[in-house]
């Protein structure tokens, strides 16, 4: 891990505590280790930047604990278990040593809370904002992982939790919106991600993946990738108490930072879905379903009319 005026009793102070079997104490070039036996390794990289993933006075361990949060949702969405992360820090010089330690004490929960390790990684300065980011390492069994093809006509479209909290929630962390107990911004800052929900249903869904940049857009990834549409029932669309209140469905449909697990499922294992996420304790709801033709996306209200929306989700090389 290089670069900030002494890095490397920085890195002994806040980095090393955290480091795994395979990271060589953070010491050497790289990391040394062998996948478990039998098993297929899953790799996916994320970066969170201040001022677009993060607000820049948001606590350092949550900024930590959001980075991590992130990369296991990715894996989530694979079915996979997690095993170990490298990380890339670049801060402005002058950054104070204690939100290095927050930010270390944050990650230090999630790894203790997720079962998973530091591996390596750098540390940089930078004249712009706080960027971060983390290649997070998994493994499944040889062919099990749950994927973002093999969504058919005639599957239903089922997503964990609830939708619209994630993008609601940086409303309310901006002062926007009201969220009297926090639950909203606590949403925002501290996704949940659904590693034991993914595991679970790797050999019952067809397809799957977490909805990270908006429920609308990220379903139209799994028609995509499986060449068919897809309905969604917005009155189906699961939204909590605090979402309810706020009264922004269209945000809520393509706001994203939900990191809820979205799934195609025929409906023959339908019960065995249910039994996966009672056994996981997270709620799922059947929200539309995949039908034959061109790839594309349809919201329909309670009464089978469509819904236009400006937009369908999250990018961050387009206006939004």
């Amino acid at each position: 891990m290089s670069d900030l005026p002494g890095e490397f009793s920085l890195i002994a102070r806040h980095f090393r505590p955290l480091a795994g079997p395979g990271a060589l104490a953070l010491g050497d070039d790289a990391a040394v280790f062998a996948p478990p036996p039998g098993r297929e390794l899953v790799v996916a990289a994320d970066a969170i930047v201040a001022g677009v993933h993060f607000l820049p006075g948001d606590p350092p361990d949550l900024i930590g604990r959001k980075l991590l949060r992130t990369n296991l949702s990715d894996l989530a969405a694979m079915g996979a278990t997690p095993l170990g992360y490298l990380m890339t820090v670049s801060v402005p010089r002058g950054t104070p040593d204690a939100w290095f330690a927050g930010f270390a004490a944050g990650l230090a929960a999630d790894q203790a809370e997720f079962g998973i390790f530091l591996l390596g990684g750098d540390t940089t300065s930078t004249p712009g904002p706080v960027s971060l980011s983390l290649t997070i390492i998994g493994h499944v069994a040889p062919g099990a992982a749950l994927r973002r093809g093999g969504a058919r006509a005639g599957d239903g479209l089922w997503v964990s939790g609830s939708i619209g909290d994630g993008a609601l929630g940086l409303l309310a962390a901006r002062g926007e919106i009201a969220d009297p107990d926090g639950t909203l911004a606590g949403r925002y800052r501290l996704p949940q991600p659904r590693l034991a929900l993914g595991q679970a249903v790797a050999g019952i869904a067809h397809a799957g993946m977490d909805v990270s940049d908006g429920l609308v857009q990220d379903t139209g990834h799994l028609c995509r990738a499986g060449a068919v549409g897809a309905v969604i029932e917005a009155a189906s669309v699961p939204l909590s108490p605090a979402a309810r209140a706020a009264d922004r469905l269209a945000l809520c449909l393509t706001g994203g930072d939900d990191y809820e697990l979205l799934l195609a499922v025929p409906p023959a294992s339908a019960a065995a879905l249910a039994a996966a996420a009672a056994r996981c304790g997270i709620p799922l709801t059947r929200i539309g379903g995949f039908v034959a033709g061109p790839p594309g996306v349809s919201v329909r209200n309670a009464d089978g009319q469509p819904i236009v929306l400006s937009k369908a989700g999250w990018s961050h090389f387009e206006a939004q």
